[in-house]
Parts: C-alpha cells; structure tokens; sequence
C-alpha cells in the first residue's frame, strides 16, 4: 500500500484491542501510521478502498469482523465534509484503540476541530476497551 499512497513517515507499535461497536467477536490488531502523499483526500480513500478489497475485504456488517479496515484519522489540519470522508475521523476521540497508537507518534498534534492533542484525547477517552501492544512493532 505504501507505494500507492505515499512515504510512511511514522508508525505506530501494533496493538491487540478489544472489539469496538459489533463486541461479540475476535479481538483486532490496530496500528497508525502517518503518511506523506501527494494524493488528494478523496484519491487517497480510494486507493486505500482499493488496497482493502485486494486483500479480502467485504463490507458485511457495520464495525463487524474484517480482513482490513484503513481508516483516514486525519488529512493534515484540514476539516472534511464530504458525502464518502469525513475528517478528522468522526469518531476518533470515542476510540481508545485508535488514540493509543496515535498518541505513540503523534501525541502534540492538535485536532482541528476540537483543539485538544491526540495525548488529551486519550486522557478524556472514555472509552475503556483493553489496548495492549502486539509482538515487538
């Protein structure tokens, strides 16, 4: 994926997290990672849409168990309101299993829309689904 998107510039450690919305199935591994493309916000939730269905990815059930889930947290400090992305991630600061890696590489950035760091988002997290690190990266 990284060539059709852009340079990964940071990653997270991967994490082992408890399921989110669907709770009655396998845990999941997450991990964030902070890219630099030269791809418009739209191009790149195509691009990774198209990655997700080359690696099995069928939309069943809403926050159901999947291959791969790519979501798109942030587009640098800009607000997106369209009919297929919304940016900042909707529903970022509600899921620990997203802040925790995010905090890991970026704790200072600030989100546009609610002004708080990733590190204060985590702090007022809510939410309390177990996030532990996965293997060694």
């Amino acid at each position: 994926m990284e060539n059709a998107v852009g340079e990964v510039v940071a990653r997270s450690s991967r994490y082992e997290t408890a399921p989110w919305g669907v709770t009655n199935q396998p845990a999941f591994l997450n991990q964030v990672l902070c890219l630099a493309t030269g791809l418009s916000p739209e191009d790149l939730l195509l691009a990774t849409q198209a990655t997700e269905r080359q690696l099995g990815r069928e939309r069943e059930e809403k926050w159901g168990a999947r291959t791969i889930d790519v979501d798109i947290l942030y587009y640098g400090d800009r607000q997106i309101h369209s009919e297929r992305l919304i940016v900042p991630h909707p529903y970022l600061p509600e899921r620990r299993f997203t802040l925790v890696p995010l905090a890991e590489i970026a704790p200072d950035f600030v989100h546009p829309a609610l002004g708080l760091t990733n590190r204060q988002l985590l702090e007022k997290c809510a939410d309390t689904g177990e996030v532990r690190r996965f293997g060694r990266g």
